[in-house]
């Protein structure tokens, strides 16, 4: 062989070692789940707007619903103080922190918030706490004590992260006494209010290695749940437990407008099987208080499909997320800047969710991570419509049918996966299959069958 030849080809050799390393590094992880997150649902937890009173003692008489319904782990959204200056609508940003190591007076008093703690965690469910490392208020305490924490323009004057976000100003994590002053002030709620962990606002725009030394000395304290706003697989390398899965919310906004289709659906996972961890945590919605008050209601986004995604986030692999009020069937945009309470009505969503979630619970091909079943596709005759799939994990088995389009369809399905005997899970009828299913979906229509 030419030497100039093999060269080339030793680069190739080269190139792919690299990749293929990255990519097994990449999955490579010292994340340890807590025990308690394995089956667990999420809910957040808008305070502001759950109740009149907007407190947490109101809230608290909430809390044995939730665990009726199922949830496991409780996200609370920012419980501190919010800042004034600049700051937006009547009431401000609970993303705009004046004070890391005090309470929102509006919302109680520190023992208000223990007693809440205390009330989640005698239910049996775990609760952790909205964190906003990336940015304060402009009247934060850290602006006195401590400007060498903040990012400053040629002048010396304090910067927004971005441009739109006038309420708050960028923290510098260049400045190393920055990364011991925003842990141990994370430590101390894990400390002294007892939390489980944290959900991390905007985890990407705050240094990777700040997060893998804060899991660590977390980890000193007890075993904690980490969630990312964001989906950098590198977060979960050693200190995320979960992150977004915005790109799979995406995706079913788009099949919804007709924009995509079930084929885009299917290149999503091999992406994720690609990228991720297959025990990363992934966290899977229809809204959240971002999509909620800025780009609509479920129903506005997704029209006569809204139930068909809700269970659908119920059985894919991750963790289905709930917003305050979706189970009451929420047809506003909530406020963000101000005052503006959920209407606690009866709907039949609240009944869906709970019977999705005390199947996660109970049924073991559903659990999060490698405690659960991957995903295995069956392929249909009607593959860029039909989304279908089963999943399985010792003597529990899953086996599901969607028609992911706005038109009736007939499903057709001859694969040995699907093999065995189920129960209907919403009409409880029985159902034994060898290899082959027929039936017709209406539009949006689903089947979920379970052993």
């Amino acid at each position: 062989m030419p030497r100039r030849q093999f060269s080339v080809w030793i680069s190739i050799l080269f190139f792919l070692f690299v990749i293929s390393s990255n990519i097994l590094a990449q999955k490579e992880t010292t994340v340890v789940h807590p025990n308690w997150s394995k089956n667990a649902s999420i809910y957040e937890v808008n305070i502001r707007q759950y109740t009149p009173e907007g407190t947490f003692k109101a809230f608290q008489k909430h809390v044995p619903e939730l665990k009726k319904m199922g949830i496991g782990i409780i996200w609370i959204m920012p419980i501190n103080p919010i800042g004034e200056r600049n700051r937006k609508g009547s009431l401000g940003s609970y993303y705009s922190v004046e004070d890391y190591k005090a309470i929102n007076p509006e919302f109680g008093t520190l023992n208000d918030f223990k007693n809440l703690v205390n009330e989640i965690h005698r239910e049996g469910m775990h609760v952790i706490i909205d964190w906003v490392a990336n940015h304060t208020s402009w009247d934060n305490v850290l602006t006195k004590t401590n400007p060498g924490f903040y990012k400053k323009d040629s002048l010396g004057n304090f910067v927004p992260p971005v441009a739109d976000w006038t309420d708050v100003i960028a923290l510098n994590y260049n400045n190393p006494n920055l990364w011991i002053y925003m842990e141990n002030t994370m430590e101390y709620w894990v400390k002294e209010c007892n939390i489980d962990g944290f959900r991390c606002d905007v985890a990407s725009m705050v240094p990777t290695p700040f997060w893998d030394f804060v899991r660590k000395e977390l980890e000193k304290i007890k075993p904690v749940f980490m969630l990312a706003e964001a989906e950098s697989p590198a977060l979960q390398k050693h200190a995320f437990d979960m992150t977004y899965a915005w790109e799979f919310h995406n995706i079913l906004k788009e099949i919804y407008n007709g924009k995509m289709t079930v084929n885009d659906l299917d290149k999503y996972y091999k992406k994720e099987e690609n990228n991720y961890n297959p025990d990363a945590y992934r966290m899977v919605f229809t809204t959240n208080h971002d999509e909620n008050s800025w780009n609509g209601t479920v129903f506005q986004r997704f029209g006569d499909a809204v139930k068909t995604f809700a269970v659908l986030c119920g059985v894919v692999k991750g963790m289905p997320l709930v917003y305050s009020g979706q189970e009451a069937g929420l047809n506003k945009p909530l406020r963000f800047f101000d005052k503006d309470t959920i209407d606690w009505k009866k709907s039949s969503f609240r009944s869906l969710y709970t019977e999705l979630f005390h199947l996660k619970l109970n049924n073991k091909a559903l659990w999060n991570g490698l405690s659960g079943g991957e995903m295995e596709r069956v392929k249909t005759n009607n593959d860029d419509k039909i989304f279908s799939f089963v999943r399985e994990k010792g003597n529990d088995k899953v086996f599901v049918v969607f028609n992911l389009s706005p038109g009736k369809q007939k499903v057709e399905i001859n694969d040995d996966k699907i093999t065995g005997s189920y129960k209907d899970f919403f009409s409880n009828n029985n159902l034994s299959l060898k290899s082959n299913y027929n039936s017709e979906l209406p539009a949006w229509g689903y089947k979920v069958f379970v052993k």
